[in-house]
């Protein structure tokens, strides 16, 4: 018996350890993205990159779940290391990074919730801070957007997503998250889709008729060797990056709200942003649309690594 209770013992140890999802539970409000403890690293007046929480869900349409994604994917941070081998630094050093808490979206829909998410980044870009934002559903780019453009006059918009979001309206809705992209074109924006693979005909007819909707179907990426350089040439300098974690094919990231087969995979994306951090200047990004999966951790984990990632790619210089 004793042996039967030290073996479960370790064992018991062992899985707490390998499997992060048990301390994401664990996760409070207030928790710094990469698990940070140095208010050197963390202090909002030092740190020149925010990460943003924003838990709108509204319009999910098919899985729900959003709201949790963007405090799972700073629980899940806390295991991202901070050394990256491919750019052979730790990015987080030269940068500091302050994450906020959770905005608070209690009572609060549709125009007022996109009002709030454009206050709260507006107040960010004036202290001239680079800002991340984790949101729920998609919708909330779109009050991301409403401040970056006062900031930055000619920005463009890189989207990594299965879903074009054009939609005028969807279940009479003109905020939901199927439609946020079409908001950002009813602003003059120039909009270049990548990985899409699933959409209405309406959207199709606005993305054949429009001059700032340019769309890289999944199907085309796998075919053209140049899809990296025809996805970012008609991007302006200053780019906005929003990707929707649905962009990503569902074995790599099962923990969204609609998953679509023949998604994006690490590599192919990887490369794709850090080209375009070459050649543009990324202002900011958005991360949306994880619905995490009780007893999985590999979505939230995968995203938090994108967002690192990115940031790496964003502020190394080699």
């Amino acid at each position: 018996m004793r042996y039967g209770f030290s073996f479960l013992q370790t064992t018991l140890i062992d899985i707490l350890y390998l499997c992060p999802y048990f301390s994401t539970m664990k996760a409070t409000p207030g928790n710094h993205f990469l698990g940070l403890t140095d208010p050197a690293l963390t202090a909002y007046d030092t740190s020149k990159v925010v990460v943003q929480q924003l838990p709108y869900e509204y319009t999910s349409s098919y899985v729900a779940g959003s709201a949790k994604g963007p405090a799972a994917i700073v629980a899940a941070s806390e295991f991202v290391e901070c050394y990256d081998e491919e750019i052979d630094t730790e990015i987080v050093e030269k940068l500091g990074i302050h994450t906020e808490e959770p905005l608070n979206f209690e009572g609060v829909i549709n125009e007022e919730a996109v009002g709030l998410i454009e206050e709260s980044t507006s107040r960010l870009l004036k202290d001239n801070k680079f800002v991340v934002s984790l949101g729920a559903e998609h919708t909330v780019t779109y009050g991301i957007i409403k401040a970056f453009v006062k900031k930055y006059r000619n920005l463009s918009i890189l989207q990594i997503d299965a879903h074009s979001d054009l939609r005028q309206s969807y279940q009479d809705n003109p905020l939901s998250h199927a439609c946020v992209m079409a908001r950002i074109h009813d602003m003059g924006l120039t909009i270049c889709q990548a990985g899409i693979r699933a959409q209405a005909k309406e959207e199709a007819e606005l993305i054949n008729s429009s001059e700032n909707i340019h769309t890289f179907y999944a199907h085309q990426i796998r075919t053209n060797p140049l899809w990296m350089d025809e996805i970012i040439g008609p991007l302006n300098n200053d780019v906005y990056i929003t990707i929707d974690a649905d962009g990503f094919d569902p074995s790599i990231m099962p923990a969204v709200g609609t998953a679509e087969p023949n998604g994006l995979f690490w590599t192919e994306t990887m490369q794709l942003l850090r080209q375009v951090c070459r050649e543009r200047n990324v202002v900011g990004f958005d991360i949306v649309e994880c619905a995490p999966i009780e007893g999985s951790i590999l979505s939230e984990y995968t995203l938090a690594k994108l967002a690192y990632k990115l940031l790496g790619y964003r502020f190394h210089t080699p």
